[in-house]
């Protein structure tokens, strides 16, 4: 729970120096590093695709997952919760607290390095990879702060739910997470990521919440394909 709790604070601390650097960042600058991070988030992305060491799985991780996150509409629920955040607020009803909660929990937790470090915190105590994340996570949390205002704090406590629970699960699933499973789940996260820079250089409008369940469809794809191996033989 330690790097989480870590990376809970640099959201937390980025959006306050957001906060104070609002009205001194020129929005074009503003834009400008927001498209510098969504290259960077691009470069991340690809990275962990590439440690896929089977496209089926990838691919039918993708399909299934998408499949079960449209119909559970994960990205509406999400932006619900944006709202009754917004309503408790009271921020006048014009969708920035929202916007901002949901833009900045995807980019925070949507990926290959919230699951698979928070997966190592819980299981090893190594939390080089989170660490990693929280102070990427600072500094987005600077930037879409100044750009969309105090609804990113709120994606903190996201972060403290979502990474907390995958690290306090981690030893639940330990016998089932082989070096094999958590490549192909870094890469169907990372191809997740590769989507939310493209949504952060407006390019497109993915629902990337939708795709989060993919992220999981690795472990029994991979022991399906394995006893499909067996059986064959």
């Amino acid at each position: 729970m330690l790097g989480t709790i870590v990376n809970c604070i640099a959201v937390i601390a980025g959006t306050l120096v957001g906060l104070l650097l609002k009205k001194g960042i020129p929005e074009r600058i503003s834009n400008a590093i927001m498209q510098g991070l969504g290259l960077c988030v691009m470069y991340i992305g690809i990275s962990g695709a590439l440690e896929g060491q089977n496209v089926l799985i990838a691919i039918l991780s993708m399909a299934i997952g998408v499949l079960v996150g449209e119909a559970l509409d994960l990205d509406a629920g999400l932006n619900r919760l944006g709202k009754k955040l917004e309503d408790k607020v009271g921020s006048g009803g014009d969708g920035a607290v929202a916007k901002a909660f949901v833009s900045a929990s995807l980019l925070f937790c949507v990926g290959a390095m919230a699951i698979v470090g928070s997966i190592q915190g819980g299981l090893t105590g190594n939390h080089e990879t989170i660490f990693a994340k929280s102070l990427i996570d600072g500094i987005a949390a600077i930037v879409l702060t100044s750009t969309m205002g105090f609804g990113v704090i709120f994606s903190a406590f996201f972060v403290l739910i979502y990474q907390g629970s995958i690290a306090l699960c981690a030893g639940f699933i330990q016998s089932v997470l082989t070096e094999a499973i958590i490549a192909e789940m870094t890469c169907v996260g990372s191809l997740l990521i590769v989507g939310l820079s493209l949504n952060m250089l407006n390019i497109t409008k993915l629902k990337v919440m939708n795709f989060v369940p993919a992220i999981l469809m690795p472990i029994p794809i991979y022991w399906i394909i394995q006893l499909f191996e067996m059986l064959i033989k």
